[in-house]
């Protein structure tokens, strides 16, 4: 499942970049050919008015030579020279009515052929210009009327089509380069981003099938006992209390959890209606430990605490009050005979600290980082025997960051086992 929604996000993210692609290479080839034609027709305007004047032409058709045995001037309207006469091969083919040649005017020596070849190119299309291919070059010519006949000029474009062509093979080569560097980015980015996904739906499947096993247990012992009710069914209701008590026991378990498991669920929606005052978290946290001390030294636990006066924050007292009794409780159930809790709250820097911790077994270092999962457990069968279902430190943690704060664990086995709350102060 997970590997077919990579792949289609793979896919959907391929063919939107090659459709960018595309449309970006096209529009930058458009752009590219018209500013080319363009130039392309402003010098074949200026080659064409050059030649059409007859100031290229020495007597007896043949050019006329310029400074120096080179090519000659080619003079515009305002007297200047034009821009063509040093980058460009021109020549000009004069014809009578009949498009019969009658004389040229080339800078190059050509053969008598190459001109009627482009003479014949030129009266083949009748039209004001146009291009042609001939001997592997590329010609654009424009044909003027004259006044004994026609006045064809020719210029090679053979660098400004080798321009454009060397654009699309650039744009192919780096258009696939492109889309090869893409696809392995993407491929890896979206294996990353469907990670929290796969995440998510495997967190979700182990939640499913914790419920499901927690739920079990209580479910059998109810069965149990309700079968031995309706087999001993003419006994009265004092001599079968036992397994009635049972019953009951079992049910205020499934309750705590269904709450429990009600109360991880409705997190976000709790957080919208919980309303969020200024309130005195010393006073929060004594209040809690003033309730849980008999407990503590009922258990023969040494205390010891430390809470420093007027620490407020934002939120809620009773969901802080909440959480502060879960850590003290898992102090008292996960502590050693005549062992000790400690707890502290002091300001650390803009921040409300609380820590609790116990001696006792401790937690196994790689079991620290998961403590905070739903229905974990370090040792689970002994979470069972107290009676806990591995929500309690969820709930505690949710707690902590719908308050924008961080609750973390530190444990040396053996020895101390150590929980640390820290919430921004008002």
């Amino acid at each position: 499942m997970f590997n077919r929604l990579r792949n289609r996000f793979l896919l959907m993210n391929m063919v939107i970049i090659t459709i960018i692609m595309l449309v970006a290479f096209a529009s930058i080839y458009t752009i590219t050919y018209q500013n080319t034609k363009r130039d392309i027709d402003m010098e074949l305007h200026r080659v064409a008015d050059f030649y059409h004047k007859g100031d290229g032409m020495s007597g007896g058709g043949k050019p006329r030579q310029g400074q120096n045995g080179g090519p000659p001037p080619q003079q515009m309207d305002d007297g200047s020279l034009g821009p063509f006469a040093e980058r460009s091969v021109s020549f000009a083919l004069r014809t009578d009515n009949a498009w019969q040649l009658v004389s040229t005017d080339s800078r190059y020596d050509m053969d008598d052929e190459f001109y009627a070849s482009a003479l014949q190119r030129a009266r083949a299309h009748p039209a004001d210009s146009g291009r042609f291919t001939l001997d592997d070059t590329r010609w654009a010519y424009s044909v003027q009327l004259a006044s004994s006949g026609y006045t064809v000029s020719y210029m090679d474009v053979t660098a400004q089509q080798k321009i454009l062509t060397n654009l699309i093979y650039t744009f192919a080569v780096v258009g696939l380069v492109m889309l090869a560097i893409i696809f392995a980015a993407s491929r890896y980015f979206a294996g990353r981003s469907i990670a929290p996904v796969r995440d998510a739906f495997d967190k979700q499947k182990r939640f499913i099938a914790d419920a499901s096993h927690e739920l079990k247990t209580p479910l059998a012992v109810i069965n149990t006992n309700a079968d031995v009710l309706l087999a001993n069914e003419g006994d009265t209701i004092a001599s079968q209390a036992k397994w009635l008590h049972h019953i009951k026991s079992e049910t205020e378990r499934m309750k705590t959890l269904t709450n429990d498991l009600l109360y991880l669920t409705e997190m976000e929606d709790a957080r919208a209606r919980t309303v969020y005052v200024p309130f005195d978290v010393s006073d929060a946290v004594e209040g809690v430990l003033l309730t849980m001390e008999a407990v503590i030294f009922e258990q023969d636990l040494a205390l010891e605490y430390d809470i420093e006066p007027g620490l407020a924050t934002v939120g809620s007292a009773e969901q802080i009050k909440q959480v502060v009794m879960i850590l003290l409780d898992n102090a008292v159930k996960y502590n050693v005979p005549k062992g000790a809790i400690s707890l502290t709250l002091k300001r650390q820097h803009h921040q409300a600290q609380l820590t609790v911790s116990n001696t006792g077994p401790g937690i196994p270092a790689e079991h620290v980082e998961r403590i905070f999962d739903r229905f974990y457990r370090a040792d689970a069968s002994r979470s069972r025997k107290q009676g806990g279902y591995g929500l309690g430190l969820a709930i505690a943690k949710s707690i902590v960051e719908q308050h924008k704060g961080r609750i973390s664990a530190k444990s040396v086995p053996g020895e101390r086992t150590t929980f640390t709350a820290l919430l921004p102060l008002a």
